[in-house]
């Protein structure tokens, strides 16, 4: 009912309960095994409604724009990508080529074309319907190896895919926003691949010179820095919801409908165009977890970087939440379900 009246425009009074809500139900599921998946998702929810409601505490504070954050956080996120890696996380290219070549071309190829066909269907203004573009074209994130583990599919595959993916992403995405998203918006091609070199490469470089000297002797870092990143990516979407709430109150449950469309078909169809090459069972579910799950984070700072945060960057604010509470499901099904090998 609370809800109903937010929507409805009638009272702001519903905003404390909401919140509070969230909250509730986020440290309730602590307590729940097949739940605790759930938890950070929860909190994001609740932090998407305080945006919502109280969106000037979110978007600047004395002429400081907190939109500027949003690139240096994407950086340190890269960082503690970075450190967790090594050269033996793309070892899989050499081992598993095909299964990563399929991998690989799931990623660009379903995600991109969905978000081309429901911006074309939606009717959405052009700048954020180009936002859905961008969020299928963006590489996996770092959820979908947390998801991949919580399914019992293949960690290694997820590990390596992120990796190639990621790596690949400045080149790839700005070719696809610019073949695909440039009837709804206008794309500078070497200005955005060289913003997300800079969100990237050079941060994972970083990283991984940094694990390179310091490997063994940093482990506090190696606990820190996935719930840096987390609380990172956190503040990035609510950043992006109170930039952009007025739109979102005008066109918000379509934006989640598409959202879940693209999302929901993204695991699907990755999942069966694994099939068709006849990949074992772990490896099916990895792709459709890895082309299900994108990296919002990172479609957040292309979207700052254009200047668009509000609009473009839209779709990856409710992207994010929304991948990490379906990807929680799909995880926790199929961790309860039997692999049958063939």
């Amino acid at each position: 009912m609370a809800g109903l009246a937010w929507l409805g425009g009638f009272s702001t009074w519903p905003g404390p309960l909401l919140i509070l809500f969230f909250v509730l139900l986020g440290v309730g599921s602590r307590g729940y095994e097949s739940l605790k998946g759930l938890t950070y998702s929860l909190m994001i929810l609740a932090a998407v409604t305080m945006a919502m409601f109280y969106p000037a505490f979110f978007q600047e504070y004395r002429g400081y724009k907190f939109s500027n954050l949003i690139t240096p956080l994407i950086q340190v996120i890269m960082f503690g990508m970075g450190t967790s890696m090594s050269i033996r996380d793309f070892a899989g290219v050499v081992k598993t080529p095909q299964a990563v070549l399929i991998g690989v071309g799931a990623q660009f190829l379903i995600m991109p074309l969905l978000g081309l066909t429901l911006a074309w269907l939606s009717g959405l203004p052009p700048e954020i319907a180009a936002g859905l573009i961008l969020m299928g074209s963006s590489p996996s994130g770092l959820a979908s190896n947390v998801m991949t583990y919580l399914a019992k599919a293949n960690l290694a595959l997820s590990i390596t895919l992120t990796s190639v993916t990621t790596m690949l992403a400045p080149l790839m995405t700005p070719f696809l926003m610019k073949v695909l998203a440039g009837e709804f918006i206008e794309i500078d091609l070497v200005k955005m691949m060289w913003d997300i070199f800079k969100m990237i490469i050079i941060p994972i470089g970083a990283g991984l010179i940094f694990n390179k000297i310091f490997r063994g002797k940093s482990a506090w870092l190696d606990k820190a820095m996935p719930i840096v990143s987390m609380i990172g990516i956190g503040l990035i979407i609510v950043v992006i919801t109170a930039a952009g709430r007025d739109a979102l109150l005008d066109i918000g449950m379509l934006l989640i409908g598409l959202v879940l469309i693209h999302n929901f078909s993204g695991y699907a169809i990755g999942y069966w165009f694994a099939r068709i090459f006849r990949m074992g069972e772990k490896d099916c579910r990895t792709v459709a977890i890895e082309v299900g799950m994108q990296n919002a984070g990172l479609a957040s700072g292309i979207a700052k970087e254009m200047g668009k945060i509000a609009t473009v960057g839209l779709a990856a604010a409710v992207f994010g939440p929304v991948m990490n509470i379906s990807g929680s499901i799909l995880a926790s099904y199929w961790h309860k379900k039997e692999i049958k090998e063939r």
